[in-house]
């Protein structure tokens, strides 16, 4: 996957094919693994507003690459272009992983990609995806959805969650955490990482939960229960879950486990502690408690994540 083709023509937002040129363009100095070979493909020069891209390639090129991404499209109620459909198309069918950017995934739709997938997009227009397409499974209320080797987010800055959960699958977490740092950003936003990640934390100053959300990040090997959490906060714990709900699209307990198995993630990929240390560094108990939701929330045991990750991070991944 480490040859990343940008799939562009007139029509493009330039904000999200911006966004992946700076995530995949160039990696930050302190990331010592090979990193992308970015490409931009398109049949001719392309206008992005007021800005004008000549491509580095044609799109005949996106059937040699192991991602093609999709920038947003900007009128959702204009056909894309056949070349550019049938080229997604040829990339897929090649096996390269195609992922759309906020309003992208309605080339994705026309190109018949997501036919019978659960896919996002921006707020505002998945009720139009989901009418012009009903074979998709549109899911309004999530940031991005991962169906393996087609992906979607939904709008805006849910593009970056989508392009850093691209180096995370890719490089893992201490890589796609480098990256975020450089852009100032989170490495991820709250909620399940296998499938779909829920509504982000709020971060701004006054919320209710703005001091809450450190507190427990830093008390991850503790037991906490909803009444420590509602008690931290001073509220009742049907207010704070009220609260959770609105802003992370879960619950406390449910958001709190997340956070633990990011944690985990972490550990596999950086430490070599056991699966019994792990877990009471994380608050799971125990190892059977740990391997038990880890492989639930993620598909795989922490074992086989440690084996996959731990080799992406310290052994050079050939250049495609």
């Amino acid at each position: 996957m480490t040859s990343v083709a940008l799939a562009v023509t007139d029509g493009m937002l330039h904000f999200e094919l911006a966004v992946a040129h700076e995530v995949f363009g160039s990696a930050p100095a302190a990331v010592t693994v090979p990193w992308y070979d970015l490409a931009v493909c398109a049949s001719r020069p392309v206008r992005l507003g007021h800005f004008r891209l000549a491509p580095d390639h044609g799109l005949d090129q996106l059937r040699h690459a192991g991602t093609v991404i999709v920038p947003g499209w900007a009128d959702v109620d204009v056909p894309p272009p056949g070349d550019l459909l049938a080229a997604l198309r040829d990339a897929h069918d090649a096996g390269a992983r195609v992922v759309s950017l906020c309003t992208g995934a309605f080339v994705l739709a026309a190109a018949g990609l997501l036919d019978g997938l659960r896919a996002t997009t921006h707020w505002a227009h998945t009720d139009v995806l989901a009418t012009r397409h009903p074979a998709i499974e549109v899911d309004p209320d999530v940031l991005y959805v991962d169906n393996g080797s087609v992906l979607t987010s939904a709008g805006k800055a849910a593009a970056l969650d989508l392009c850093l959960h691209l180096v995370r699958l890719d490089h893992g977490s201490a890589v796609a955490n480098t990256v975020a740092r450089r852009l100032v950003v989170p490495p991820h936003r709250a909620g399940g990482q296998a499938q779909f990640v829920s509504t982000p934390v709020p971060d701004q100053d006054g919320h209710p939960l703005t001091a809450l959300f450190p507190w427990i990040i830093e008390r991850l090997d503790r037991p906490l229960s909803v009444e420590d959490l509602a008690r931290q906060a001073g509220m009742s714990s049907r207010h704070l879950s009220r609260h959770f709900r609105a802003a992370t699209g879960t619950t406390p307990l449910q958001w709190l486990l997340a956070q633990r198995i990011r944690h985990a993630q972490e550990l596999l990929e950086k430490t070599d502690h056991d699966i019994d240390k792990i877990a009471r560094s994380t608050g799971m108990g125990t190892a059977t408690t740990l391997r038990r939701h880890f492989n639930r929330t993620l598909g795989v045991p922490p074992d086989t994540y440690r084996r996959t990750f731990r080799s992406r991070t310290t052994e050079a991944p050939p250049r495609a």
